[in-house]
């Protein structure tokens, strides 16, 4: 066992009141003054987890706590953390939007994590938000979103719209032919913000507003056949039509399948879908998806060294039967960026952290590296995946690395905005006034 792990299990003795000999003490504060070591965390280290376990997102949460339990184990079995082992600590918000307000604060003030990894929908994150920068905790939230949002206590480790809306659009464009756009979504904030982005740079790039179509439905929403009928006559006219689909969960299941029944082919409207993975497909029936895309930014089917043993590693543990999918790789990439970051501050102190996850460098799982930016995103890869009758895809396109946008460029009020927490101090700095707009969380 090293000092580091020794030293702290003196510690961690030493908090439940054992006793310590004077010469042992000596020696201790020997060792800390002349090694240079960085500073003791409380041991163990508490990791909060913050997904669904049960409820509409459970098919889809569960696999990021299992992932991260797979994370810490296996970090503890390199040494965890500062000398220190990790103990994850797992709550249920149930899929229930403020629930997980209350869970979060559950597990900064009495769990009393050093960091949460968690959410998924951007309403769950909405409402972790306000706890997270009162009691300033530090959330990893890995998953797709809308972006227009830059917190100092959150870490996007998930993809900003130009890492995959916007490439995704430029693939129907481009790749495609696609003349007319069916934008069909989850009646909740990122389907909304995403769509409203896509709108204006949509007709920034020449599309009539009348050649786009939009549409929400709530979770869980199963009747597809009108909305199926209105994406369908929207080609009358002979022009190519696509749809890009940010509807979520379950709900995916019943569109594709009223687009087979109407007889329409990937060929014939293709779907390129921001929330559907290798999760969602699993023990899925892929008959009615085949030859349809999704946009992420990693696929299981993505051939590096790093990804051969993430996948075997992952199957070890969970079973040959289980998949894996993009959400993973950002908790892959964040959960090691911080374990990175906390052994160069020498604690896990959520500022120390922060200031010392800028610049932060990790190879991503589809061969590149990932690089954490001082507005608090990645440079994340972005992949078009064409899905196949297995429930993989065949990555048909994939880009460099590109920065995430917290602001985008396809909104006036957003424009004018960048996020620097390194040098600026501010997540919403207007470039027009050079100043500092205070963001103020009001979910």
């Amino acid at each position: 066992m090293g000092e580091l792990a020794l030293l702290c299990k003196a510690a961690a003795r030493r908090k439940k009141g054992s006793t310590m000999s004077t010469k042992l003490l000596g020696a201790t504060t020997a060792l800390m003054m002349t090694a240079a070591i960085p500073a003791l965390a409380d041991c163990p280290v508490k990791v909060g987890v913050l997904h669904s376990l049960s409820g509409t997102m459970a098919i889809s949460e569960t696999t990021l706590k299992d992932t991260m339990e797979l994370l810490i184990e296996e970090q503890n079995a390199k040494g965890g953390v500062l000398g220190c082992e990790i103990e994850a600590v797992v709550v249920d918000p149930a899929s229930d939007w403020p629930l997980f307000a209350e869970k979060a604060r559950e597990l900064l003030s009495v769990h009393d994590v050093d960091v949460i990894f968690g959410n998924w929908t951007s309403v769950s994150r909405k409402s972790v938000l306000p706890v997270i920068e009162e009691l300033n905790g530090l959330l990893f939230y890995p998953v797709q979103y809308e972006g227009e949002e830059s917190s100092k206590n959150v870490f996007y480790t998930g993809a900003a719209p130009n890492q995959q809306a916007i490439p995704a659009t430029d693939y129907f464009l481009e790749e495609l032919g696609v003349e007319k756009f069916a934008l069909l979504g989850t009646d909740y904030v990122y389907p909304r913000t995403t769509n409203n982005i896509l709108e204006s740079y949509l007709q920034q790039k020449g599309i009539a507003a009348d050649d786009i179509f939009v549409n929400y439905t709530p979770f869980g929403h199963s009747d597809w056949s009108k909305i199926v009928a209105d994406v369908v006559a929207l080609g009358a006219d002979g022009k190519k039509v696509g749809v890009i689909s940010t509807i979520n969960g379950d709900a995916n299941v019943g569109f594709y399948k009223e687009l087979a029944a109407a007889g329409i082919s990937a060929d014939d409207i293709p779907v390129v879908a921001f929330s559907v993975g290798e999760e969602e497909l699993s023990g899925l029936d892929t008959s009615n998806l085949v030859g349809h895309l999704a946009a992420w930014n990693y696929f299981q089917s993505a051939e590096s060294d790093t990804n051969e043993a993430f996948i075997e590693a992952w199957k070890a543990k969970m079973g040959e039967e289980r998949v894996t999918n993009d959400p993973m790789e950002a908790h892959y990439i964040g959960f090691n960026m911080w374990v990175n970051a906390a052994t160069a501050a020498g604690t896990t102190e959520v500022d120390a952290v922060r200031t010392a996850m800028y610049g932060q460098e990790y190879p991503n799982l589809t061969g590149g590296t990932a690089v954490m930016l001082p507005n608090h995103h990645l440079s994340k890869p972005v992949l078009i995946g064409e899905i196949q009758e297995d429930g993989q895809f065949d990555i048909i396109s994939q880009t460099e690395e590109v920065p995430g946008d917290a602001w985008t460029d396809f909104l006036p009020e957003s424009a004018v905005l960048v996020s620097d927490w390194k040098e600026l101090g501010c997540g919403m700095y207007n470039t027009e006034t050079k100043s500092c707009v205070q963001i103020k969380s009001n979910y």
